[in-house]
């Protein structure tokens, strides 16, 4: 019960970065790398002191950190990016269907061998975000935001599977952002886009908290998860970003978009359950 409760509330955090992200980005002095580098900055600065204050920083080098620091990257910039002109629940289904797709291949690439509820359940899930991202379909996101999102969806999933067995989450979640901070910063100062007070403010927020915070937690329950398993859970993100976009965006989904997110959390709720029971069933034989 408490790994359940511990994993709702990542996704629950999760779910505010896409609506944190966004609502930032609707203001028209914001830009998405000023954006993306004040929230990796902020979490760095939040995740490096609390890491000092406990256990410490594990060295910065190593082939672990040169992934996270990688892929943490990706993710950051092309979720920012992607959120130019993506609702927040739009954005968060095609980021965790990528996501499942490369979670699900890295769980095979490591021997892991899912149940067959879970192929089941991740079709499923994959066949409701292919019908919402059809081309030339009413409804249809974008190409360029649904590429950028779909690149944050690879650098998510290999940071995801990178996580798996860290021995201390919140020390490695602190190395990884201290070495995405120059990354976002050089790319800030590339683009040199906008931020206003209101930006910062969403900025500091999803990076010192929902995201600092989420990802050490995140990296706590990793260890415990099937690869299978940590990439099903996540496909329940878009659910809440997409009521949340609702609620306190005013983004109303169309049919098209509450249809492929009950398809989607269907074939997740399908994929776990069957999942643990087949598991269940095999340990008890």
């Amino acid at each position: 019960m408490r790994l359940a409760l511990l994993v709702a509330l990542t996704m629950v955090a999760f779910a505010a970065n896409s609506l944190l992200n966004r609502a930032a980005l609707l203001d028209p002095g914001t830009g998405p790398a000023a954006f993306a580098a004040l929230r990796i900055v902020s979490g760095a600065t939040c995740l490096a002191a609390l890491a000092l204050w406990t256990t410490g920083l594990p060295v910065l080098s190593g082939r672990r950190r040169l992934i996270g620091t990688a892929s943490l990257s990706a993710y950051m910039l092309g979720f920012s990016f992607a959120y130019t002109a993506l609702a927040a629940g739009t954005g968060a289904l095609i980021l965790f269907g990528g996501v499942q797709i490369t979670m699900f291949a890295g769980a095979l690439a490591l021997g892991e061998r899912p149940a067959p509820a879970r192929w089941l359940g991740s079709a499923a899930a994959l066949t409701g975000l292919a019908w919402l991202l059809l081309p030339g379909a009413s409804g249809a996101p974008s190409v360029l935001p649904a590429l950028s999102m779909a690149v944050a969806a690879v650098g998510w999933g290999v940071y995801s599977l990178n996580g798996r067995g860290v021995a201390r989450p919140l020390a490695e979640t602190a190395a990884n952002f201290l070495l995405a901070a120059p990354v976002a910063l050089a790319a800030w100062l590339i683009v040199l886009d906008g931020l206003t007070a209101k930006g910062a403010g969403l900025a500091v927020l999803s990076g010192a908290v929902t995201s600092g915070l989420g990802y050490a937690l995140w990296y706590t329950v990793l260890p415990r998860l099937d690869a299978s398993v940590a990439a099903l859970t996540q496909l329940t993100v878009p659910v809440i970003a997409l009521l949340g976009g609702a609620a306190l965006l005013g983004e109303v989904p169309d049919a098209r978009l509450i249809v492929a997110s009950a398809v989607v959390l269907g074939g997740v709720a399908f994929g776990v359950l069957g999942g643990r029971q087949r598991t269940a069933s095999s340990r008890g034989s």
